[in-house]
């Protein structure tokens, strides 16, 4: 496969739907999201960089009224009410072993599976690291998609582990988030975001 040429800038519609004018939604309007609408969704995040191609993100989308009550109930009462009422939540969690993916994951080294190998403690750490990209690249992959996100914590992972992840006890939950078309009422004033000399140095 040929390489692309150098990238260019985005034009600044697209960068106001992804970062400058987009918003974290308390609620949504009532028009569905489709299953093909999630796909394309995982079809641009698995793009986005982890670190030798760990890819340890595993999500659960809960479509189902009956998968969003069951989540629902294991939220603080406000959040548990945004995902009811949500087209679609997901669960953004991370295998913990996702080490035994990476002979096929990142053949460029077949030594990868070793470095983790009997490191409990830096697994969890990439595993953490890794999925919260992957989460990230969520929200941005359906804001570029023409969707809205509401990224949230505020859930016991415990329980959240429990009655989703049953069946793969080494998949832990990382975050969850709605998804859907945001309604406009649900938010707030945008908080403060400061300019760069604020955070930022240059050395």
């Amino acid at each position: 496969m040929s390489q692309p040429p150098s990238g260019q800038p985005l034009p600044d519609a697209a960068l106001d739907q992804i970062f400058r004018t987009a918003r974290t939604y308390n609620g949504y309007l009532d028009k569905p999201v489709t299953t093909e609408q999630l796909h394309a969704i995982w079809e641009l995040m698995k793009m986005g960089p982890t670190s030798a191609n760990q890819l340890p993100a595993r999500l659960v989308w809960c479509v189902s009224q009956e998968a969003k009550d069951k989540l629902a109930q294991l939220a603080l009462p406000k959040n548990g009410e945004k995902i009811r009422a949500a087209p679609v939540t997901v669960i953004v969690g991370m295998d913990l072993d996702f080490h035994e993916n990476l002979p096929w994951l990142f053949p460029h080294d077949q030594t990868a599976k070793s470095w983790f190998e009997g490191n409990e403690e830096l697994r969890q750490a990439n595993a953490m690291r890794n999925s919260s990209l992957q989460g990230a690249y969520f929200i941005i992959a359906a804001r570029a998609l023409g969707l809205d996100t509401g990224p949230m914590s505020g859930f016991s992972n415990e329980a959240v582990d429990q009655a989703f992840f049953a069946d793969r006890p080494r998949v832990r939950s990382n975050f969850i988030s709605t998804l859907g078309y945001g309604d406009p009422a649900t938010i707030f004033e945008r908080s403060p975001r400061p300019e760069f000399e604020r955070f930022n140095a240059i050395v």
